[in-house]
């Protein structure tokens, strides 16, 4: 933490403050906004209301009109700020008849409770009042989608899909980047150039046929049915085979002589080697599994093997968009990936700028 200060606060001219300097320091805090800024903004655009998430112009803290309870009236009565001959009061709003507002003053007891008189009543145009707010976190955009929604049942799916999907690519794509590392046989450079080829195929173009296949094997409305089709990955086996290809050869040929099994050599040797590129990986498929949304639609139509991606789209109606439930739930789906990143990010950096070392 020391060290992280001291990087931080350090001076080109030494002990007072550099034209660059400056200029580093604001293109910095540029980066910090632009890549951080739309983020917060989600969280706390998650915690207000729906008429809130509408109101223009939109304000970055969530705030809630403060309401009274009149003796009379069944509901809290909202309150407003009204300025009538140079002083400036709160009246709390009875109705509203176009544009005009019946209030009454909270403080002064009515003669029946619940029917205000004329007298009692105060007129006031709606432009002329100013909302009476304080700061509020809306929680029930959390709450009210456990208790009316499946949400843990989509959580749990999304869960063991991403999970098993992980280990699955993890295991498939060492293995193939292991032996087009570490073996020299006919077709190597073919085969890996067949791999890297596949990349530039758009998803739109093989989703009819890996759907016939599931189709044939009777894995659709499965969790398997989204699992196996992504499962080998042309970005995870070149990511490993570069990065293999800087593990020294004459450690495997010590290991051989020693009686070590090729499985025992790539389960002992090459994997812990590769613990870095194994971790940067596993960051992407977790991404890629976590926030596929297109190929779960496809398979899955039972609600109860829905994805947290695919369960999301239910707050969205024909007619209405339940956008503070939405932006709550994805508050929620951020904080597996960012737990995830919290765990690995140190073999990132190790990771990538050790990929292509060597061709």
């Amino acid at each position: 933490m020391q060290m992280m200060r001291n990087f931080l606060i350090r001076k080109r001219g030494g002990g007072r403050m550099d034209i660059t300097d400056i200029l580093t320091y604001l293109y910095l805090l540029a980066g910090v906004l632009l890549m951080f800024g739309p983020v917060l903004w989600v969280v706390m655009s998650s915690f207000k209301s729906q008429a809130q998430l509408v109101e223009f112009p939109p304000r970055f803290l969530p705030y809630e009109q403060e309401t009274v309870a009149v003796e009379g009236f069944d509901e809290p009565l909202p309150l407003f700020e009204v300025t009538i001959d140079g002083e400036t009061r709160t009246l709390a709003q009875v109705r509203r008849v176009g544009i005009e507002a019946q209030m009454i003053d909270p403080n002064q007891p009515l003669a029946t409770p619940g029917k205000p008189t004329q007298d009692e009543v105060i007129k006031v145009n709606i432009d002329d009042r100013t909302p009476v707010e304080k700061f509020a976190l809306a929680w029930e955009n959390y709450t009210d989608p456990l208790e009316r929604f499946d949400f843990l049942t989509y959580l749990r799916n999304s869960v063991v899909v991403t999970v098993v999907a992980t280990l699955i690519t993890l295991i498939i794509n060492s293995m193939a980047a292991f032996a087009l590392s570490k073996y020299r046989f006919k077709g190597r450079q073919a085969i890996f150039v067949l791999i890297i080829a596949t990349l530039m195929i758009p998803i739109s173009v093989i989703l009819v046929p890996v759907f016939l296949v599931i189709t044939e094997l009777n894995m659709n409305n499965t969790l398997w049915g989204v699992i196996i089709p992504g499962a080998a990955t042309p970005t995870g086996v070149f990511l490993l085979r570069q990065y293999m290809l800087t593990i020294p050869d004459e450690l495997l040929e010590s290991a051989r002589i020693d009686g070590a099994t090729e499985w025992r050599i790539y389960w002992q040797i090459v994997l812990p080697l590769a613990r870095p590129a194994l971790a940067v990986l596993t960051i992407f498929s977790v991404m890629w599994r976590w926030n596929d949304f297109l190929w779960p639609l496809i398979v899955l139509t039972r609600q109860e093997l829905f994805t947290l991606q695919v369960g999301l789209a239910s707050f969205q109606g024909d007619l209405q968009t339940q956008w503070h439930y939405v932006l709550a739930m994805t508050v929620l789906t951020l904080l597996p990936i960012t737990i995830v990143f919290a765990f690995l990010q140190r073999f990132i950096t190790s990771g990538i700028a050790t990929t292509g070392l060597k061709g």
